[in-house]
């Protein structure tokens, strides 16, 4: 266990101390597993740092790329040079993903809570879902109640089919375990699985390590600079987070105004082929027009 103020003390560390202590976290997970590791690399920003950092401790280490077809052509087409990288795809496109399962809207819990509410098999799910558990947990918000009467599907399965499930395909067949280059400032969740693991979660029903979860953005940026390494330039273009392209998890919450673009916006200007296909040939457009989410 990691109390709440020993991750605030680890986020102020200055960047030389992060780093070793990322190497030692790093080492430790390798050699605790005989070198049966690999870097989940993503080619973001977070994970292209994890790779730089991880190859000056374990040269050989393996990286592995999920090629879900999502990904924005600058992440995609970025480190082809890169040595000992395994290319894996999930055995779904996103077209059959939200035709067989539904899109993935508002939030991961939202969508699960939705969609569980909507196929429920039982009475008891659907008051838990919509009114919550005896604590008033597990319940749709009620600014999304509304969305359970959506002439769309909506579901939360599509980071399983298109990430998780091939992640745990490749470690099945190799007997590796992850790490992976998650922060725990990206979310509450990822905040409550550090403070209870710590980097390596050795005991975790998947092991995983998060040796950069300490870190914050500003820390990222900071080692790029200081160590002249290579980024996609998908962030020279005003994209400060690089997921699957056409996924609507968090878009209510980015500010639209004359002066900013939430991330539909800015794709009809930097990336107008995919907008097209995701507005109007996928149905993102319909989805976005329910929730009152601007993409033009």
């Amino acid at each position: 266990m990691i109390s709440y103020k020993q991750l605030q003390m680890r986020q102020t560390m200055p960047l030389d101390y992060k780093i070793q202590f990322t190497k030692s976290r790093i080492k430790q997970f390798y050699n605790h597993y005989e070198r049966k590791a690999y870097i989940a690399w993503s080619k973001g920003k977070d994970s292209t740092v994890l790779l730089h950092i991880a190859r000056q401790i374990c040269p050989d280490i393996e990286a592995v790329f999920i090629d879900t077809g999502l990904e924005y052509p600058e992440i995609r087409n970025f480190g082809l040079d890169v040595e000992n990288v395994t290319i894996i795809k999930p055995k779904m496109s996103f077209r059959k993903v939200i035709e067989k399962y539904g899109f993935p809207v508002i939030s991961k819990e939202q969508s699960q809570f939705i969609s569980q509410y909507r196929n429920a098999k039982s009475e008891k799910t659907k008051q838990t879902r919509w009114n919550g558990n005896k604590y008033g947990m597990g319940k749709i918000s009620e600014k999304w109640k509304y969305l359970v009467d959506a002439p769309f599907k909506i579901s939360d399965k599509c980071c399983d089919v298109m990430k998780k499930n091939p992640a745990k395909d490749f470690e099945k067949r190799t007997g590796k375990y992850p790490i992976l280059g998650t922060m725990t400032e990206e979310s509450k969740l990822r905040e409550q699985k550090y403070l209870k693991t710590g980097c390596n979660a050795f005991e975790a029903k998947r092991p995983n390590s998060t040796p950069l979860a300490f870190w914050t953005t500003a820390d990222i940026w900071e080692y790029i600079k200081k160590y002249n390494v290579k980024y996609s330039p998908i962030y020279d273009i005003g994209y400060e987070r690089t997921g699957c392209m056409f996924c609507c998890f968090g878009i209510t919450y980015e500010y639209s105004d004359l002066f900013s673009k939430n991330r539909f916006q800015r794709m009809k200007q930097t990336h107008p082929k995919q907008w097209n296909y995701c507005i109007n040939k996928l149905g993102c457009g319909k989805v976005l027009d329910y929730i009152n989410v601007s993409y033009s």
